[in-house]
């Protein structure tokens, strides 16, 4: 559906051109339009996860998901209106600006106010390996450019009835030639066969979050999590993921505890990745969502501190604006963000971890790896989002930093999804949801940067770049020009 997907949206911005009394007013509602359907129906679960965790009722609960998805449809409403302008000018040949409007205002949606960037259009291609691999060279904004130049392609033929198709026909050979390459690339499987292989093991703990945090629980909770973690290192696992805050206690806070786990990495020779939250003393004491590297000699040989922290789940933001929403306010952790990515060491490399939705911001990766990662990992806790998509939704948008970086990628999820990741974006392992359960596999330490690690959100930029050119060289239509033939 992502390749016809905008085709509607396109002839509705030619019709606005052609026919509105404000087109642009039009443009830009038809836009949100679209973006209302995009966002309800792929964060609808938004609502479940502030009634159900965040003590709002359902009805105030869905009021600040529609505030959510209200805003969020703002930015399709943007790139009709930068599209619109050129329509205006150009007829029918300005609708080929639309492809990069959107790129430009999905990057806009991941930056703007600390970003969102869930669900872009070019993540609905992880599954299909040959076009995700484009993602190496233009990064996740490049396939949402291809796709968007897709439906647009198919607005302008339908628009035109058949006549204006070379610009369809161009777009149709660059996605076959995209898909050779990829497939090519996909067969020839360099990577593979590089880089120092080390065997993991991830835990699964499936711990419900209603009993997380309840001291009566804790002992069962870590030995869940350690006796899953000799399972995976009699099969051979060196190095060993939990997922976030599994720690049913603050790791440096609680010696007996901090005690289990050290002494089963010295037994085992293991190195464990997990997550715990941390507090720094002070007047006020400030507290980290937090991934613990604990070596084989049972010492933490590095911490990370998660960086972007999740609104509304570790921070509420305009906290007095929000005054309806005042159970949801009380129910977060108020958590500050830590300083910058930092480099774990295993086996004698560097690797990086993305806690939660930190994966699915491509610079944070891109960060990770330029400075040495040669492992990507990521911890998280997709219990808040139920038996709904949200879960796969987090899954493939991970995928998908594999491919841009030709990296493998680790995910211990809490209640799955959990996985291995090959640096082509083939899924080696997964879990399912709400089991618990163990994953044991092969994965390597990888050198080297693709083209999207060393050139980074060029598709961006080109896009950004283009619109402004295309709004520059606007100028007022003259009566009977383009658009009236």
């Amino acid at each position: 559906m992502a390749w016809v997907a905008l085709a509607p949206l396109a002839l509705a911005i030619l019709r606005a051109a052609r026919r509105a009394r404000s087109p642009l007013r039009h443009a830009f509602l038809t836009g949100v339009v679209a973006g209302l359907g995009y966002f309800t129906g792929t964060v609808y679960w938004v609502t479940n996860v502030m009634a159900f965790y965040g003590g709002l009722s359902t009805p105030v609960a869905a009021g600040v998901a529609a505030l959510l998805i209200a805003y969020l449809a703002i930015y399709p409403g943007l790139a009709a209106l930068v599209t619109v302008v050129a329509v205006r000018r150009a007829g029918l040949a300005g609708l080929w600006l639309l492809p990069f409007a959107w790129t430009a205002a999905e990057y806009g949606r991941g930056v703007v106010l600390g970003g969102f960037p869930w669900v872009l259009l070019g993540t609905s291609q992880a599954p299909v390996l040959p076009v995700a691999q484009l993602a190496s060279v233009t990064g996740v904004y490049g396939l949402s450019w291809l796709l968007a130049a897709s439906g647009t392609a198919l607005g302008v033929v339908i628009a035109s009835r058949g006549q204006a198709w070379k610009g369809a026909a161009a777009l149709t050979a660059l996605v076959a030639a995209i898909w050779a390459w990829g497939a090519w690339r996909l067969d020839a499987n360099v990577l593979a066969g590089a880089g120092t292989p080390v065997r993991v093991g991830i835990v699964q703990g499936n711990v419900p979050q209603d009993e997380k945090w309840d001291p009566a629980n804790a002992r069962d909770i870590l030995y869940r999590y350690i006796d899953g973690s000799r399972e995976v290192v009699d099969q051979g696992a060196r190095f060993v993921l939990w997922p976030e805050s599994a720690t049913p206690f603050f790791y440096e806070e609680e010696p007996a505890g901090r005690r289990v786990i050290e002494d089963f990495a010295r037994e085992t020779g293991a190195t464990l990745l997990f997550g715990s939250d941390q507090v720094e003393r002070g007047t006020p004491p400030r507290y980290y969502n937090s991934a613990f590297l604990v070596g084989p000699d049972g010492t933490t040989r590095g911490v990370y501190r998660k960086v972007h922290l999740v609104p509304f789940g570790e921070y509420v933001p305009l906290k007095q604006l929000l005054f309806f929403a005042a159970p949801l306010v009380e129910a977060v952790s108020d958590f500050s963000p830590g300083d910058e990515v930092v480099m774990l060491p295993l086996a004698g490399a560097p690797i990086s971890c993305a806690i939660c939705y930190e994966v699915v911001y491509p610079t944070l990766s891109r960060r990770a790896v330029r400075r040495g990662s040669r492992l990507l990992t990521t911890i998280t806790n997709d219990a808040w989002f139920g038996r709904s998509s949200a879960a796969y939704q987090h899954f493939d948008q991970a995928a998908v930093r594999a491919v841009e970086h030709g990296r493998y990628l680790v995910r211990a999820a809490n209640t799955g999804v959990s996985g291995i990741v090959d640096p082509y974006g083939r899924v080696l392992a997964r879990t399912d949801l709400f089991v618990t359960t163990t994953v044991t596999g092969d994965v390597r330490l990888l050198e080297g940067l693709t083209v999207y690690g060393k050139m980074g959100d060029l598709a961006v930029w080109v896009s950004l770049a283009i619109c402004v050119l295309a709004l520059l060289g606007v100028r007022k239509e003259p009566t009977g020009g383009r658009l009236a033939r």
